[in-house]
C-alpha cells in the first residue's frame, strides 16, 4: 500500500514539474515573438492640475470635461480641485499641486488679485499656467488666458436693454472678487448710463450664486425698494432673482437679464421670465484651453490673451439654441 501511495506522489510531482517547465518555456518563446507593447506607451505622463472658482456652477464642469477629453486622448492625467469661492482655499490647493510636481495648472481664479505669489512660485518651478474664464491682475506669471469677452457681454446686453426701456430703476447683482463679473457689470453700465433716466438703486454682491442671490432679492423686495430691472452677472444669479420675484408675484413687473445661457436660463428666456441672456461657450473655452496646453508642452507659440465671442439670446432667437444643454 505504501508503495502505491509513494508511486502516486512521484507521479503527481513529476507531472507538476513537467507542466511548470512547459509553461515557462511557452512564456519565454512567445515573449520573444510578441511585440514589445511598452514601446508604444507614453514615455512621460504629464499631470495637469485644475482649480476652479466653484464647481457649484455647471459652467466649470463643462469646461473641465472639455479639457479632460483631450487630456485622456493624450494619455495624461488630470487633477481637479474646487475652491468653493474661497481664495485662501484656492491658494492652498494650488500650493499642494505645485508641491506634487504638476506640469501645468489651469485656474479659474476666485479673487483676481490674490494669486500673484502662488503664480510666481509656479513659474519658478517651470510649471505652465493657463487662466480660464476670468483674468488675474498680473499676467506676467501666466502663459495664456482664455475667456469669454466679458466686457463685450455686458455691452451687448446693455445695448439690447436700451431698446426695451426708456426709464428704469435698476438693481445690479454682482460678484466683486471676480474680474469677469466686474467686467460684465462695467460693460453693461458703460452703455446704459448714457441714458440719464436709468438709475441704479441697489448693488448686491451675491458671488454669482443662486442661494445667495435669492434671499438678497427677497430682502430687497421686502425693504420696499422700487425697481423694474435686475441685471445679473451670471445666470445662477438670474435664476435666483426670478425665484424671488416669482414668490412675490413680480415676474410680470420686473425684467431680468443674465449672462451664461445655461439650460435653466434658456428655458426661462423661452418662458418670458428672463428677458435676455448672453451665451458663453464653455465647450469651446475648454477645447481652446486644451489646445493651448499642448501647444505649450510642444514649445509652439500661443496667444497670451484669447477671447471667445459671445452671443445675445432673447425670445426672438431662442429657437436657434438647444434648451437642454450648454453650447
Amino acid at each position: 500500500m505504501y508503495k502505491r501511495i509513494f508511486s502516486k506522489r512521484n507521479f503527481y510531482t513529476i507531472l507538476t514539474v513537467v507542466v511548470t517547465a512547459f509553461l515557462i518555456i511557452t512564456f519565454l518563446f512567445y515573449s520573444n515573438l510578441l511585440p514589445d507593447f511598452s514601446l508604444h506607451k507614453k514615455e512621460k505622463v504629464r499631470v495637469i492640475g485644475a482649480d476652479y472658482m466653484t464647481m457649484n456652477n455647471e459652467f466649470y464642469h463643462i469646461i473641465s470635461e472639455s479639457i479632460n477629453s483631450r487630456i485622456e486622448e493624450e494619455g495624461d492625467q488630470f487633477i481637479v480641485r474646487d475652491a468653493a469661492l474661497d481664495s485662501a482655499r484656492q491658494i492652498e490647493q494650488l500650493n499642494q499641486m505645485i508641491e506634487q510636481g504638476v506640469d501645468a495648472l489651469v485656474i479659474a481664479p476666485v479673487d483676481w488679485q490674490s494669486l500673484t505669489n502662488v503664480l510666481d512660485k509656479a513659474r519658478e518651478r517651470g510649471i505652465l499656467v493657463v487662466i480660464v474664464d476670468t483674468d488675474v491682475n498680473d499676467p506676467r506669471y501666466v502663459d495664456s488666458t482664455i475667456a469669454s469677452d466679458n466686457y463685450e457681454a455686458g455691452q451687448v446686453l446693455g445695448e439690447y436693454y436700451l431698446t426695451q426701456i426708456q426709464k428704469s430703476n435698476l438693481v445690479l447683482l454682482t460678484h466683486e472678487a471676480a474680474k469677469s463679473a466686474r467686467d460684465r457689470v462695467q460693460g453693461f453700465l458703460d452703455v446704459v448710463q448714457q441714458n440719464p433716466n436709468i438709475k441704479v438703486v441697489s448693488r448686491l454682491d451675491c458671488e454669482g450664486q443662486l442661494e445667495i442671490a435669492m434671499p438678497k432679492m427677497k430682502d430687497l423686495i421686502q425693504s420696499g425698494t422700487q425697481f423694474d430691472t435686475v441685471f445679473c452677472l451670471n445666470d445662477l444669479a438670474a435664476v435666483g432673482a426670478v425665484a424671488a420675484l416669482d414668490e412675490n408675484n413680480l415676474t410680470d413687473k420686473v425684467q431680468v437679464y443674465g449672462i451664461d445661457a445655461s439650460p435653466d436660463s434658456k428655458t426661462l428666456v423661452n418662458e418670458g421670465l428672463i428677458k435676455a441672456t448672453i451665451a458663453q461657450f464653455p465647450i469651446e473655452i475648454g477645447k481652446k484651453t486644451a489646445d493651448v496646453l499642448y501647444d505649450l508642452f510642444d514649445d509652439r507659440p500661443v496667444q497670451t490673451d484669447i477671447r471667445i465671442p459671445v452671443e445675445l439670446i432673447t425670445k426672438d432667437n431662442i429657437g436657434n439654441f438647444n434648451l437642454d444643454r450648454w453650447q
